[in-house]
This record gives C-alpha cells, sequence and structure tokens, in this order.
C-alpha cells in the first residue's frame, strides 16, 4: 500500500502558465489517479507473485521514459 496519496502537479502550459481551465486540470487529475492504481496493482500482483518491487518500479521508470506524445505541443 502507498504510504501517502499521490498529490498532482500545478498543471502548465508549454510556456510555463498555468492551465486554468477545470476541466481540462479534472481529466489530467483522474488519468493520475487511475494510472496510480494500475501501477499499484502491479507492484502488488509482482510482490505476491514472487517477483521484486524494485525490478516493477525501474519498469514502470523505464515504461514512462519511452511515451512519446502523439500530438504537437500547443503554444
Amino acid at each position: 500500500m502507498r504510504n501517502s496519496e499521490f498529490i498532482p502537479p500545478i498543471w502548465l502550459k508549454p510556456d510555463g502558465s498555468i492551465l486554468s481551465c477545470v476541466e481540462k486540470i479534472k481529466v489530467l487529475n483522474e488519468d493520475f489517479h487511475e494510472i496510480e492504481q494500475l501501477a499499484q496493482d502491479t507492484l502488488d500482483d509482482a510482490v505476491l507473485m514472487g517477483g521484486t518491487a524494485a525490478q516493477v518500479r525501474q519498469a514502470l521508470h523505464d515504461l514512462v521514459d519511452g511515451l512519446v506524445a502523439g500530438y504537437e505541443e500547443q503554444q
């Protein structure tokens, strides 16, 4: 189980200004909550099946590092 709840960042636009649309922020925060839950489930499953938490964490880091945006950033 997690020691603390994930606190989403203040979402920023490419120019550094704050994303202010409440609905956009809500969607991003919900997406991150879903990712958090799925990652926690994956970690728990791996440990229950005899794997290591360290390997799952590294695999998750590698997965995120390999993501490429499907769209160009808006200016």
